[in-house]
């Protein structure tokens, strides 16, 4: 008889299994991206725009400035306030629970087994697994099997608007650099051309992260990008033209 062949375990338990998602960073990634892609798209559209409108190199350069503070400041305040309301929202969803645990407990203990009927497990296993999580943390058992709010999952606003700020910053600097080392002539072409490569390796990079098809998400932003720096190109040459 063939005796079966085991394999051994980590000395250290944390070692045996480990696993790195992507949903785990989500909350910060989206904010990044999001933040580093405004950052490239909105301040080359203005620095086009005011390019076509016959500005002076000064007068650039002042305005993708003004561009890239106002930018991550509107990032960082406008991440804050509805990772905030998320967050709120999240604080009532748990307090309401908590007084639903306190008012009635039976009941709560019938919704968690159903919620683990509902996901396979017949019903004497359920009601085992219920009596023991809620037993363990019936707040954290409900918070996590009914409200989706597992541990690194909740909202975090300061460290979405540091992130949104942060990332729409370097984004910006791309046009910027750019702009400055570029010389005046076909400035507005060199601005598009690395804005757009720029803007996919973005698209790329998040997809790869993500773990989602990077080609079309390349695909995808460069032509949003291409589409809104025309557009300000186009209204750039009209009131430069009219001004003029």
């Amino acid at each position: 008889m063939q005796s079966r062949q085991t394999i051994p375990a980590p000395a250290d338990p944390r070692l045996r299994h480990q696993e790195h998602h992507s949903i785990d960073k989500l909350g910060w990634l989206r904010a990044a991206v999001l933040g580093a892609n405004d950052g490239v798209l909105s301040t080359a559209s203005l620095i086009i725009g005011v390019v076509t409108a016959h500005a002076s190199r000064h007068g650039i350069l002042i305005a993708g400035v003004a561009g890239l503070v106002a930018g991550a400041m509107s990032m960082a305040a406008g991440e804050y306030v509805s990772v905030s309301s998320q967050s709120d929202a999240e604080r009532a969803d748990l307090e309401r629970e908590r007084r639903e645990l306190t008012a009635d407990r039976a009941g709560e203990f019938e919704e968690l087994t159903k919620i683990y009927e509902a996901r396979g497990l017949r019903r004497k296993l359920a009601v085992e697994v219920a009596d023991q999580l809620m037993a363990h943390n019936a707040l954290e058992a409900h918070a996590r099997d009914e409200l989706g709010l597992g541990e690194g999952v909740g909202a975090r606003p300061v460290q979405a608007a540091a992130a949104s700020a942060a990332s729409f910053a370097v984004g910006a600097v791309v046009p910027l650099f750019v702009a400055v080392a570029m010389p005046f002539h076909g400035v507005a072409w060199a601005i598009a051309v690395a804005s757009l490569l720029f803007l996919a390796i973005l698209g790329v990079l998040g997809a790869m992260i993500g773990r989602a098809p990077p080609l079309r998400a390349a695909v995808r932003v460069t032509f949003w990008g291409a589409l809104a720096m025309g557009v300000t190109a186009a209204i750039g040459g009209l009131f430069g033209t009219q001004i003029g």
